[in-house]
């Protein structure tokens, strides 16, 4: 039996990583936005919703809001695991993070693809 320890050299690479990795799509994602509106020949309602009609655009949203919503997990766990002590409400509070950015997902799908 393999019994693996929390705690050694490589524990944090991959959160570490993942936070790395998402800042930075999430930045580019930031930068392509600025740059699209700002070469927008009008800011009306009628540019605005062909900017979110484009398939790029959409896709580019949903990455960015997937990256979002594993920046903030990662963030928040490391910060519960840190100062949470009680094991309980720990959990709890994970469940109720988890829950609302599963939630926050599926709204964000709704808006970028819905009616």
């Amino acid at each position: 039996m393999v019994k693996r320890d929390v705690v050694g050299a490589h524990y944090g690479l991959r959160d570490w990583l993942a936070q790395r990795v998402t800042a930075i799509v999430m930045t580019l994602y930031t930068l392509l936005f600025v740059v699209v509106v700002a070469g927008m020949p009008q800011f009306d309602y009628a540019h605005w919703k062909a900017l979110w009609a484009a398939p790029l655009m959409r896709y580019a949203t949903l990455l960015f809001m997937a990256c979002l919503a594993v920046h903030a997990w990662v963030g928040v766990r490391n910060i519960f695991m840190d100062y949470i002590k009680p094991v309980w409400l720990r959990l709890t509070l994970h469940a109720a993070v988890i829950l609302a950015l599963v939630g926050y997902a599926a709204w964000s799908i709704q808006i970028l693809w819905g009616a």
